[in-house]
C-alpha cells in the first residue's frame, strides 16, 4: 500500500511540473534575429562568426537578402538566404543585423532597409551593423548623437549624419550596436549575445 501511495505521489508531482508550463528561463521563448546580407559580396566572417555565436547561445538566426538564390561572400562562402528582405516584419525579431562587405552599399540608400532599422529602434529592439553597413543606419537617421563605429574609410559618412564616430572595434549606444569590420566580427557577435540576453523586451 505504501508503495502504491508513494508511486501516486510521484506521478502527481510529475504531472504538476508538466502542467505548470515552461520554466521561467524559457517562458519568453527563444530569441530570434535576422541577419541581412547583400545579394553579392557580403563579408564572410561578419556573417558566419556572429551567427555561430548566436546559435551556440540558443538564439534563432534567419538570413535575409534580396534573393533566395545562393549568395557568394567575398572570401568564397556560399549561403542560401532563408527569406527575402521584403518579407521581414520587425515585430517577428528581437534584433535586426546588417552584415558588411563591399556589397553592403546596396542598402545604404534603400528605403526598406532604412525603415527596418528605424522600426527596430522605435520599438525597443536591437539594431546592429558591421563594417560599412553602419552607413545604412546613419542614413536612416538613427545614429544622430549616438556613439558608433564603422570601417574607417566610411567614418566621414557617419559624422555627416551626426554620429559620434569612436573608431572602436565595437560600439554600443543604447540598443544600437556597430562594429568596424572583419577583425571585430567575433567581438560583435559576443556583444549581440550579451545584449539579447539582457534584453527584457
Amino acid at each position: 500500500m505504501k508503495k502504491i501511495l508513494l508511486f501516486s505521489l510521484v506521478l502527481l508531482a510529475v504531472y504538476s511540473l508538466s502542467a505548470a508550463g515552461p520554466s521561467e528561463e524559457g517562458a519568453g521563448g527563444m530569441k530570434k534575429v535576422v541577419m541581412i546580407i547583400a545579394q553579392n559580396d557580403f563579408r564572410d566572417e561578419e556573417l558566419l562568426q556572429p551567427k555561430k555565436l548566436l546559435k551556440e547561445n540558443g538564439i534563432e538566426v534567419k538570413v535575409a537578402s534580396t534573393t533566395l538564390d545562393y549568395v557568394a561572400g567575398m572570401l568564397g562562402a556560399r549561403v542560401k538566404p532563408d527569406m527575402l528582405v521584403n518579407d521581414i516584419k520587425v515585430e517577428d525579431f528581437d534584433a535586426i543585423i546588417f552584415v558588411g562587405g563591399s556589397g553592403a552599399e546596396q542598402y545604404w540608400d534603400d528605403p526598406l532597409a532604412q525603415s527596418l532599422a528605424q522600426g527596430a529602434v522605435s520599438s525597443g529592439r536591437i539594431v546592429a551593423a558591421i563594417c560599412i553597413a553602419p552607413v545604412t543606419l546613419a542614413r536612416a537617421g538613427i545614429l544622430e548623437g549616438k556613439r558608433a563605429t564603422v570601417f574607417s574609410s566610411e567614418a566621414s559618412l557617419l559624422t555627416a549624419k551626426g554620429a559620434k564616430y569612436t573608431g572602436n572595434p565595437v560600439e554600443k549606444d543604447g540598443n544600437i550596436i556597430t562594429a568596424s569590420g572583419p577583425s571585430a566580427a567575433e567581438e560583435f557577435g559576443e556583444e549581440l549575445v550579451k545584449a539579447l540576453k539582457e534584453s527584457r523586451r
